[in-house]
């Protein structure tokens, strides 16, 4: 047997079932449900014989059950709060800033600004939505946040959140590894970097201590040691509480903690579809197009492999390029000691403020302390249409390619 995940909302699917006068248990509608009301947002407002009205959206039901309520009625002060911040951040985009004078006899809305306070007011529910769908999906401790203060935009309709790489067909990720390390107390004299030839990547306080072009090496499954291991960082996931936000200046959306972030700390991964780099180039002709960025050419010891972070990814989705970025690009290797399919880690450059947009260079040649020319292998696809930058950098070099 097999099926379909439903992709409509319990509201949607309640507002069905009361439209056709059905009870479905699963999804809350019973005969004692059937004519319950809860406000879900506040539409319009009017004043008739000096009271005054609010067009109320019921929760569950459809619009054309929208109903007008006299003030008094309504104990939902958060959304006549929403309503209200909504009407005059549309009043004062429309006089572009100048001086908002909300007059209080207003009798009736205009048509404009009812529509944008319920184009808000869905829009809020929907980012609602999708900040419970990460924090469902997500696979770490640190929660995720959406903000959109900017415009109207909601959710993106074709993406999906996964924690680790999506492997096209005929790819395996995974290379089968069935050692690890013996040490009771890492590092040890034969713990996994030294296995490896290089030298562990983490100092005591597990901060990044290996300049960028030199892989990682963290302990696996197999190894002995537990997961308290110093050995063990990116395996763990973001450590930090981070915001999907809107951007002011048209880069679409972007990324900033809501924690501050020391200098060399892991902060994110970068995850997606693992393609070859034939379907690579096909994809890059189609996303050159639309002015994307979202291939990640996985040339660390080859030039075979490319992620695709544009339909399927995390996080490290949103964040923009910049050519002065505070993020720096790592290989690294766990349970895959494949050297043609690293794991791609993002750490912090420098101190992160709270509130503070991540970014990193497309092209991984910036001008920051941790960064050099042997990073130069590890650059997203090179693009055939040259994309202009806006990261707004003193140093930007005008164009993202």
């Amino acid at each position: 047997a097999w099926y379909v995940p439903c992709l409509a909302s319990l509201e949607t699917l309640q507002e069905l079932c009361r439209k056709e006068n059905l009870r479905c248990k699963s999804i809350g509608i019973t005969n004692r449900s059937l004519k319950s009301y809860e406000v879900e947002y506040l539409c319009d407002y009017k004043v008739e014989e000096g009271k005054a009205y609010y067009l109320v959206k019921w929760k569950g039901w459809p619009e054309s059950s929208n109903t007008w309520e006299p003030r008094k009625h309504l104990n939902c002060p958060l959304l006549l709060q929403n309503f209200l911040r909504d009407k005059n951040e549309y009043l004062s985009r429309v006089r572009e800033g100048k001086a908002l004078k909300v007059k209080n006899h207003v009798k009736a809305l205009k048509p404009a600004i009812a529509d944008y306070i319920v184009k808000k007011a869905k829009q809020r529910i929907a980012l609602q939505r999708w900040k419970e769908e990460l924090n469902r999906k997500k696979n770490h401790k640190a929660m995720i946040l959406v903000e959109n203060t900017v415009d109207l935009e909601g959710p993106p309709l074709d993406f999906y959140y996964i924690n680790e790489y999506k492997p096209a067909p005929g790819i395996n990720v995974l290379n089968g590894i069935t050692t690890g390390c013996e040490c009771a107390d890492c590092p040890a004299e034969k713990c996994c970097p030294k296995e490896a030839g290089f030298i562990l990547a983490y100092n005591k306080r597990k901060k990044l201590k290996i300049q960028p072009g030199l892989p990682i090496y963290e302990c696996n499954s197999y190894c002995r040691c537990g997961p308290d291991c110093p050995n063990r960082i990116v395996q763990k996931g973001t450590p930090y509480s981070l915001c999907i936000f809107r951007t002011n200046n048209g880069r679409g959306w972007g990324v900033k903690t809501l924690q501050k972030i020391k200098t060399n700390s892991f902060v994110m991964e970068y995850v997606g579809e693992v393609i070859t780099s034939e379907e690579a180039e096909r994809r890059g002709q189609l996303y050159d197009n639309q002015g994307n960025t979202y291939l990640f050419d996985l040339d660390y010891d080859s030039d075979e492999f490319t992620v695709d972070a544009a339909r399927y990814g995390n996080v490290s989705h949103f964040v923009n390029h910049s050519c002065d970025p505070n993020l720096q690009v790592f290989n690294v290797f766990i349970d895959n000691l494949d050297l043609r399919l690293p794991r791609i880690a993002l750490f912090s450059t420098r101190t992160i403020k709270a509130g503070e947009e991540l970014t990193f260079d497309y092209q991984m040649k910036g001008s920051i302390d941790l960064t050099s020319d042997s990073a130069e292998g590890l650059s997203p696809s090179k693009k055939r249409i040259r994309t202009v930058c806006k990261c707004g950098a003193v140093c930007c070099r005008g164009y993202l390619n």
